[in-house]
């Protein structure tokens, strides 16, 4: 089935967003693993721009829709324990009903508990993490935000990122 990523957005932006010419990547960072999978700890990320209600604030869709080409570049730590009703989604990109309805569309972390009570995966980080897609080759997100989400992962012993795309 096919997915329309524009679909949610104005013609205009979507019609600038398609033709927009996207550079190859370098190459694919890869480490191997240094023990099984059944003793790693896990963290997941997802760029489907979900926070946590009444404690974070949303991305900023505001400056989005008056610059099309931006995208907010921060990031929100979700908790392990975090439940469908604390969790909301802002995006331009996806329609979040689904999403705030179960987020686990995009950041499977009861699949993931379900796999560690079984012995498949060691267990989960205490947070994971949360961008808004749509990155346009920003600095900060690659200078600032990235690296501080990866620092926030070696302090929590994490293993294993899942990286989960919106």
């Amino acid at each position: 089935m096919p997915v329309d990523s524009f679909r949610w957005l104005p013609r205009s932006i979507a019609g600038f967003y398609q033709a927009m010419q996207v550079p190859e990547p370098d190459g694919i960072p890869w480490t191997p693993l240094s023990k099984p999978v059944s003793e790693c700890t896990f963290a997941l990320v997802t760029s489907a721009g979900l926070y946590v209600r009444s404690e974070q604030e949303p991305f900023d869709l505001d400056r989005e829709r008056r610059e099309p080409t931006w995208g907010d570049p921060t990031y929100r730590e979700i908790p392990a324990d975090a439940t469908p009703e604390r969790i909301g989604a802002a995006h331009l990109h996806l329609n979040t009903e689904d999403l705030e309805t179960d987020f686990n569309i995009v950041l499977p972390i009861d699949r993931l508990r379900e796999l560690a009570a079984e012995g498949e995966i060691g267990g989960l980080a205490s947070h994971h993490y949360s961008f808004m897609g749509y990155q346009e080759n920003d600095v900060a997100w690659r200078d600032q935000y990235g690296p501080a989400v990866a620092q926030r992962m070696v302090e929590e012993q994490v293993d294993a990122a899942l990286l989960t795309p919106a």
